[in-house]
């Protein structure tokens, strides 16, 4: 034999770095969008191969890649040809197209792992996952940013990752990414990157701010911690705030918010005249001690726990509104509210509490429903998948459903020896588990333990889900929006305030009233909704106040305080409020073309014209123009008796808008009436006057 053919045999194959599926190979297929929702990690898969949603299943997704279609996508003799290789490379046609070159990183892994075997290897795992920097702030549009992504593993030093990390920012166009993580930045404001690796997400957050030179907020009045947090925020920002909230507007705003009510003229007349320096907390105080807050702050509830008697029967409806009633009344702390209504059993008709597992059809629907309300949390999302943007696992959505599965739902709650859920993953009867935490035994036990776990001081979510949401009433948005989707990849604007809101509201053990009242107090929430031409863009920073759109209750029963002509809902008496219908079964048209919420599923309140049909009754329905021309309603008693134009136009402004009539506006309406002919033309102005009012923006919202 030849000799050199003899040195090349005697020299041994080399041999290639093993390679571990997990923390290599999936990363490599999650990078090139291998595993993403648009490809193979759909619900079917794609083309013949399905692979877990962004890698879940390690188990699952080797199967596919090796064994499944009798091992064809991997060449054990030349890797090559594998197809794993040749499709995301385009060497072979791929409905995906190139995913990365030849020469790549990427495809150097995948060759690697075939080269050693394709083996299932689990060499190393995950333990932390890091982003540098986490938060960086630019100082002008086109400044850019190396983001480094570093993975601590169980053995071994920390590793640089970036290269197998999927970057993505939440708003395309403020910042654009390049395949390395550098990031640019392409518009002034608070932007959120989510970096990815494994099953661990990381926001990074970038500031550019909103104004151009910095702001001066040392005079800015301060009331509390919420002050210190917001104003700290503003000055990152730059953004100027706008002036306090006169006094007629803090007592409308206020009034609306606590009592979903108007203030009477006599009210404003009071207001007005009181000169104590504490006038603004005695109010507040007043408007949490008032049956008009019991009655709004339970239709609130009543809202969220989906009160409806088409559901729960009349009986039962009216046991929950009840229930419901006597706990705002109360001021039942939260926890000890949330304990009740997930532990609840007994006879719907007279033990309200008990309808909130009858609400539910399924234990899958009140695991939501107990997630979403109590957690903030939408654990729906790991129903068929791992949350793909949340540690939520399909675990833990079926391990909750678990606790709920041996619930008797009728109308008498009672637990039964019997039910399950079964583990679409496993075939199998899911385990009850408190989701993130730890599996529980099946012995009657499991919701009394999942009630003082959510309720736990130490809690990183009930507190944090009820303040967030207790925000958004009183200042028009969340501090993470959806108020039931906080997670970290959904970051809140104001993530130190969010934390003191909740840590404050379990110092003072629950209690709405107080959560309330410290939002109300603070020289935020009493800013004015006038924006300065520095902060007309900010519509989530604080430094003005927002503009709230009235519900359709609210909206309802301003339109009777203004016009005095009450709207009639079902066989309740004449008069009754729209903000007591507690049930969402009593008919009531006209809430229904205001839009009212349905309950089917989560609540938010939707504007009273905020659609094409309910603004088309506001301009020429019965809605409004019935109570315009109706004998005895205030419009047309006033125009019958002696008083002066000036006068009546002034006391529907007190009425809608909570304000006296300004200079520019009396003499507009001064010259508006002068001309009018005899009492028909009279009437018909003033008729469209009082159209005017109520449609007007000013009093459709709360400002």
């Amino acid at each position: 034999m030849h000799p050199v053919l003899l040195f090349v045999l005697a020299v041994p194959a080399v041999t290639p770095p093993p390679v571990d599926f997990q923390t290599e190979v999936i990363p490599v297929l999650t990078r090139a969008g291998c595993n993403s929702g648009a490809c193979h990690g759909a619900a079917a898969g794609r083309g013949g191969l399905h692979l877990s949603l962004w890698g879940a299943d390690p188990e699952g997704d080797y199967d596919a890649l090796v064994h499944d279609q009798e091992g064809r996508r991997v060449h054990w003799i030349d890797p090559e040809r594998s197809l794993l290789v040749r499709k995301p490379t385009a060497d072979l046609k791929h409905g995906g197209g190139r995913r990365f070159d030849p020469d790549s990183p990427s495809a150097t892994v995948l060759l690697n792992w075939i080269r050693a075997g394709a083996e299932k290897r689990s060499l190393r795992r995950l333990v932390r996952f890091e982003v540098e920097p986490q938060t960086f702030q630019a100082k002008a549009v086109g400044d850019a940013v190396p983001l480094r992504a570093i993975a601590h593993f169980d053995q071994g030093k920390p590793v640089d990752v970036t290269a197998l990390a999927v970057f993505s920012a939440v708003d395309p166009t403020s910042i654009e990414l390049n395949a390395t993580g550098r990031a640019t930045i392409r518009q002034r404001g608070q932007h959120t990157i989510l970096v990815r690796f494994l099953d661990r997400i990381v926001p990074v957050r970038i500031t550019l701010p909103l104004g151009e030179r910095p702001v001066a907020l040392g005079a800015v009045p301060r009331t509390n911690f919420i002050d210190d947090e917001i104003l700290a925020t503003l000055k990152i920002l730059q953004l100027p705030v706008s002036a306090p909230a006169d006094d007629l507007v803090f007592l409308r705003r206020v009034s609306l918010d606590l009592t979903g009510s108007l203030p009477t003229p006599a009210q404003i007349e009071a207001f007005q005249k009181d000169r104590r320096a504490d006038k603004r907390a005695r109010l507040i105080e007043a408007l949490l001690d008032s049956a008009e807050f019991n009655d709004f702050w339970t239709l609130k509830w009543a809202k969220l726990l989906r009160v409806d008697s088409r559901t729960l029967g009349p009986e039962g409806a009216k046991a929950y509104q009840r229930w419901l009633h006597q706990q705002i009344a109360r001021n039942t702390p939260l926890d000890r509210l949330a304990r009740e209504l997930i532990c609840a059993t007994g006879d719907g008709h007279t033990q309200g509490a008990a309808n909130f597992a009858r609400t539910s059809a399924t234990a899958g629907a009140q695991a939501e429903m107990v997630s979403q309300l109590f957690m903030g949390a939408r654990l729906r999302c790991a129903n068929c998948h791992n949350h793909p943007l949340d540690r939520w696992t399909q675990d833990d959505y079926h391990g909750l459903s678990a606790l709920f599965a041996r619930l008797e739902r009728g109308r008498v709650v009672r637990y039964s020896t019997r039910g399950e859920v079964i583990h679409p993953r496993t075939g199998e009867p899911a385990q009850p588990r408190i989701p993130g935490e730890r599996f529980l035994e099946g012995n009657g036990e499991e919701r009394a333990l999942l009630a003082r776990w959510l309720t736990d001081p130490n809690n990183p979510y009930f507190a944090r889900a009820m303040v967030n949401r207790l925000w958004k009433e009183m200042m028009g948005r969340g501090l993470v929006e959806p108020v039931d989707d906080l997670r970290s990849t959904n970051p809140a604007t104001h993530p130190a305030l969010l934390d003191r809101l909740a840590r404050d509201l379990v110092e003072h053990r629950y209690d709405l009233r107080h959560t309330l009242r410290v939002i109300a107090l603070s020289s935020t929430y009493q800013r004015s909704s006038s924006t300065t031409a520095s902060n007309r863009g900010d519509d989530r920073f604080y430094s003005h106040a927002l503009e709230k759109p009235l519900s359709a209750e609210v909206f309802s029963d301003a339109l009777t305080t203004v016009t005095g002509v009450s709207e009639s809902f079902g066989t309740l008496p004449l008069g009754t409020r729209a903000i007591a219908l507690h049930d969402i079964s009593i008919p009531a048209p006209a809430l229904d073309l205001l839009g009212r919420c349905s309950r089917q599923g989560e609540c938010d309140e939707d504007s009273p014209r905020g659609g094409l049909t309910q603004m088309l009754h506001l301009i020429n329905g019965r809605l409004l123009n019935d109570r315009l021309t109706a004998k005895e309603g205030r419009l047309q008693q006033v125009l019958r008796s002696q008083r002066s134009d000036v006068a009546i136009v002034q006391e529907f402004y007190l009425l809608a808008l909570s304000r006296p009539l300004r200079p520019a506006e009396q003499a507009f309406w001064n010259r508006h009436f002068q001309d009018a002919r005899g009492a028909d033309e009279r009437r018909q102005l003033f008729e469209d006057f009082l159209w005017g009012l109520l449609t007007s923006r000013e009093f459709g919202t709360n400002h």
